[in-house]
């Protein structure tokens, strides 16, 4: 009100602001057309959104790191500028980046500098490898390989125990070097007698809770070391790396972020959602994040940190979309049990091939209980790998005590990760309780072939991968690839959620698949909610960031069985295409 008297009470101001009108007119006319002006436009394709408001359209533009528009070719065409960039899309498809819902983003990248023992057939297979590494491995350097699964080789080790080979011939080819081979669930280690000598392990040797060192008839370890087991050989593993320098353990862990996000970002993943890391590769994370120089974004469960660490520094480590929305850390990681393929997963009833053994229960529950309070306290989100029937079960009681204790705490997005095998009864709680099922379409085209010797087969049907159950019980369910277990491949994972068709050409319960929509929902939009990101990323929305992936096939229209040949052509970060196929070229043509 004084603002208009004074205005009517001064004429001369009044009338020089008359005389600036045209000039502020035009002024705000041409900022508005430098800002329509878009730095990137991807243009004749089929963009599929999955964003309800608008589900298709035919192009989009992006003005620096953010979607400017999405609309028709013609919609978009006056976007255009002498300086954008434009991608012709030829007709292809065009979706928004697929996010890891759960992976190991340094393992992936570690995993680049091991042994792959992903494809060996036989046992003897490994051991071949490893007899050639050894050949050029320097005195005593560790050889390290992950990847191998007793369930997927042509015939089972001889001799074995509990299915699982002896490290004699292991330890044969490489006297000298110690070895150790991760399984491929994680949840597990074959290592040989060099190895063992140095973590100390003999036939007196307690194993650590929640681990198990396997032995013979007579008493005499194996090699095979199950879950927390591991820590003895990789405490040893660790002490022999404690030459290197400061300069020469931070460029290897530069060049294993790379390595990371390389892989990552030729398969069209944009974000990754990492099940664990410490303060310490955090702080890693946070620098490269400020120098510009995280690959992908990353949103970090804390893992591996003392309760007293933790209420002393999550609030100082709680981090939302910092240097320019790659880094977020709101999240801790809890693990309660092992895997179904260790006989590590924790269950109701003993396993059928096991009969002595339920699993591991790898965490108390009152050890995960402190966590959640802890979490709560700090508004921390709490994911929890849990595998088995009663690892869920177990998980979904202490996030129900802790809620109830805590009511006035809403929206969390509590999640279990994994939830493979869920007692259907258990299914309606994920709902009531609002707990996300961070799931991996990939571990059901995977595992198939021998869940039901693990459980039998009335079990394994009722319980295994639960997708459609959950889904229609109003369950947030996410997808991922728990990289490098498995191979980061989202067009794999998003298949099998699709299709559970395993490599012998069987449908893995059948009733249990998503829709081709529901599923890339489960890799874009969902993991974006399970992050609370959903306002910033996993759909093609005005206002998002601008990470989206172009495929040489259409994965919501090719035969089912077609899905998995396509290929990504484009993986576009924050308006930048960080990936281009060799045949697109690296430079989209300009005009």
């Amino acid at each position: 009100m004084r603002r208009t008297v004074y205005l009517a009470a001064n004429p001369s101001l009044v009338m020089s602001m008359r005389a600036l009108l045209p000039i502020l007119v035009l002024s705000i006319a041409t900022t508005a057309k430098a800002q329509a002006r878009a730095t990137l436009v991807l243009t004749n394709g089929r963009i599929v959104t999955v964003d309800s408001t608008r589900p298709e359209a035919q192009a989009v533009a992006i003005a620096g790191d953010r979607i400017l528009a999405v609309g028709s070719n013609a919609d978009i065409r006056r976007h255009v500028g002498r300086a954008t960039r434009v991608i012709d899309l030829r007709g292809r498809l065009a979706i928004p980046g697929f996010i890891e819902g759960h992976g190991h983003y340094m393992g992936l990248g570690q995993s680049k500098l091991q042994l792959d023992l992903t494809k060996a057939r036989t046992w003897d297979d490994i051991v071949r490898q490893v007899a050639m590494a050894a050949k050029s491995a320097k005195p005593g350097e560790w050889i390290v390989g992950r990847g191998w699964h007793q369930a997927k080789w042509e015939r089972p080790p001889v001799p074995a125990v509990e299915g699982n080979p002896v490290h004699a011939s292991l330890s044969a080819v490489s006297p000298h070097n110690p070895v150790v081979l991760t399984h491929a669930s994680g949840h597990a280690s074959f290592v040989n007698a060099r190895a063992m000598a140095l973590a100390g392990i003999t036939r007196e040797t307690q194993p650590p809770s929640g681990g198990e060192i396997v032995r013979d008839a007579a008493g005499e370890p194996t090699g095979m070391l199950r879950e927390t087991a591991q820590r003895l050989t990789g405490a040893a593993r660790s002490r022999s790396e404690q030459g290197r320098t400061a300069a020469e353990r931070d460029a290897l862990s530069r060049r294993i972020v790379a390595l990371a996000g390389q892989d990552a970002l030729s398969k069209g993943i944009t974000a990754f959602h990492d099940a664990g890391s410490g303060f310490a590769t955090i702080d890693l994370f946070r620098r490269l994040a400020d120098e510009g120089r995280l690959p992908i974004r990353l949103n970090v469960m804390v893992r591996g940190e003392s309760f007293a660490r933790m209420d002393s520094l999550l609030p100082r480590y709680r981090m939302l979309g910092h240097g320019k929305g790659y880094l977020t850390v709101r999240s801790m990681k809890r693990q309660i049990d092992g895997a179904l393929g260790s006989h590590g997963a924790w269950l109701l009833e003993p396993y059928a091939d096991l009969p002595r053994s339920t699993g591991l229960a790898l965490e108390s529950i009152e050890s995960l209980t402190q966590a959640a309070e802890l979490a709560i306290r700090h508004g921390y989100q709490v994911n929890t790998h849990a595998i088995g029937d009663r690892a869920n079960r177990e998980t979904l009681n202490v996030y129900e005590r802790v809620f109830r204790a805590n009511p006035d705490r809403r929206d969390v997005r509590w999640r279990i990760e994994h939830a493979q095998h869920v007692e259907p009864s258990d299914v309606p709680r994920f709902r009531s309780l609002g707990v996300i099922a961070s799931m991996q379409g990939i571990h059901t085209v995977s595992d198939a072939p021998w869940i039901p010797g693990k459980l039998g087969e009335e079990r394994g049907r009722r319980q295994s991968y639960l997708f459609r159950t959950l889904w229609d019980n109003g369950v947030v369910v996410t997808n991922g690839t728990d990289v490098p277990v498995e191979d980061a491949d989202p067009l794999a994972s998003f298949h099998g959620m699709v299709a559970r068709v395993t490599k012998d050409g069987t449908v893995f319960t059948p009733e249990q698949r998503l829709t081709r929509a529901e599923a890339l929902q489960a890799y874009t939009l969902n993991n974006a909610y399970a992050s609370f990101q959903e306002g910033e990323l996993g759909s093609i929305t005005p206002g998002k960031y601008a990470d989206i992936v172009v495929l040489s096939r259409d994965i919501m229209t090719v035969p089912e069985a077609e899905i998995p040949t396509a290929r990504v052509l484009y993986t576009i970060v924050g308006g930048r295409v960080k990936y281009a196929a060799a045949a697109t070229g690296t430079v989209p043509r300009s005009r």
